[in-house]
């Protein structure tokens, strides 16, 4: 692949696995010694990338798509052990506010090296930072209600009422500053930790941002709102593999205008913030770049919706031009039409194919893996879908039959006929989830589309993972070529 990303260079083998399904104490996996250990393991089963879901502060339903900022990080990823300088670190126990100890004894006695690393960050992050950290003050104090019923005042950014707040709730800003302090310095610990082991860091953009967000409340003028900031249309998809009624996700749409008129500042800001992040980044709902599902927003589902043009070409030749080139997938799932693959073949976008797609119809179905192609990146399944094993025991005898013959009847259990279809393709990075490199069946899927209880929360242990699963896994990613090679 010309001018391939260095994660993209060579044949490559992954796993999905978000950093909140890590094992520990915390309510949720963090950054911590898990997090490293899990760099260390993927190193043992010959694995050089490690893909996660968006790393953004959640909301109650604790969906990583919907995140309360673009930019942030999630706080509750940040590991009491490893904070600097901490010798009695405070119980992380999911709520933002364990910090406040820790972000205080900060303030008054870091070293003057570390006070001065703290300083160049806020400056760095200068653009996002000040409105995230009073964003999350005013939800803290107004019992967590969306923004747009807060006081009119405040709903509006009246400036003055914005100096009174912040001056009011500087500690609680302090705070909010301190822990997008403290992920970023254990993402980059961990970051360099992988890339100096060989393995790459896989990201995840969504599309679209959350209508109670930082982003859409500080910046109104570049999504589609009313004087009251509700939308009048939202986002979603039309019926499809995951719902018969389509999908109604309710963002607000972009003022597409308004975001080219300057050159489309804030996406390149956006993109910024993930590329210092990760090696790679996926992009989400890709065929809304080219034309997205506008449903009117008092739509209970997302079936009476239409198709509008965006101005994908223009917005990726101006990250092209900013960026020089653009390690970037594409997520082309879904309806893709020919207009959506011209523009990604048009800035060389891998493309994804999942195999839990790839049975049905007939042998011209994209996702057999003997229709792939070497610029593409294949899945067992995502973390949208039932595991692999859950996946083919749902299935009826005469598909399970058909899911056999076409891998040749095997011998192994599933889902390992699966997992070495996809090392075995052509496609220059193959990604499995850690569910799948489990065997574990439908009742630890990470999602399930169209619902809202019970997502997002699955964790594994170690004493699942079998003494003999990394040297199994080697063997296979050293047969199907897709050997890590040293460091990054």
């Amino acid at each position: 692949m010309s001018g391939a990303p260095a994660a993209l260079d060579r044949r490559r083998a992954g796993i999905l696995l978000h950093p909140t399904s890590l094992p520990g104490a915390a309510p949720c996996g963090d950054l911590g010694e898990a997090a490293f250990h899990f760099v260390d393991f993927l190193v043992d089963c010959g694995m050089s990338v490690w893909q996660t879901l968006p790393l953004g502060p959640t909301h109650a339903d604790g969906s990583p798509y919907l995140a309360t900022s673009v930019h942030a990080g999630n706080p509750c990823l940040v590991s009491a052990s490893r904070l600097p300088g901490v010798v009695d670190a405070p119980v992380n126990d999911g709520d933002p506010a364990w910090l406040a100890p820790v972000a205080h004894g900060f303030r008054s006695a870091a070293p003057p090296e570390e006070r001065a690393a703290y300083e160049s960050f806020l400056d760095a992050q200068a653009h996002w930072i000040e409105d995230y950290a009073l964003f999350v003050a005013l939800k803290r104090r107004s019992g967590d209600a969306a923004w747009w019923d807060w006081p009119a005042p405040l709903r509006d950014r009246n400036p003055a009422a914005l100096r009174r707040s912040a001056a009011m709730l500087a500690d609680d800003l302090e705070l909010t500053r301190y822990g997008q302090y403290a992920f970023a310095c254990q993402w980059n610990a961990l970051k360099r930790h992988a890339n100096a082991r060989g393995v790459q860091l896989f990201g995840d953009l969504p599309i679209f941002v959350a209508h109670d967000s930082a982003d859409v409340w500080a910046q109104r003028d570049l999504f589609d709102l009313d004087a009251k900031g509700q939308p009048t249309v939202v986002a979603g998809v039309p019926p499809d593999y995951f719902s018969a009624t389509g999908q109604r996700w309710g963002n607000p749409h972009y003022r597409w205008d308004r975001m080219q008129a300057d050159g489309f500042n804030w996406w390149h800001d956006r993109l910024r913030t993930q590329l210092e992040r990760f090696d790679l980044v996926r992009i989400d709902h890709f065929r809304g770049f080219e034309s997205y599902w506008e449903v009117p927003a008092e739509a209970g589902t997302a079936m009476n919706g239409r198709w509008v043009e965006a101005p994908g070409d223009a917005l990726f030749r101006s990250l092209l031009d900013e960026f020089g080139s653009l390690p970037l997938v594409a997520e082309d799932l879904g309806l893709i039409t020919p207009a959506v693959d011209a523009l990604r073949r048009r800035y060389g976008l891998p493309g994804m194919k999942v195999l839990q797609f790839a049975f049905d119809g007939g042998a011209d179905n994209p996702y057999l893996p003997h229709n792939h192609s070497a610029e593409c990146v294949v899945y067992t399944g995502t973390h949208d879908n039932d595991t692999t094993l859950g996946w083919f025991e749902a299935l009826p005898a005469p598909a399970r039959g058909h899911v056999l013959d076409y891998l040749g009847r095997p011998g192994e259990p599933m889902p390992w006929p699966v997992i070495r279809c996809a090392l075995a393709s052509v496609a220059r990075l193959s990604v499995v989830p850690l569910q799948d490199v489990l065997a574990l069946g439908s009742g630890h899927r990470m999602n399930t589309p169209g619902t809202s209880i019970g997502n997002w929360s699955w964790r594994f242990r170690w004493e699942q993972v079998p003494d003999t699963l990394a040297r199994h896994l080697a063997a296979l990613v050293r047969m199907y070529g897709r050997e890590a090679a040293g460091p990054a």
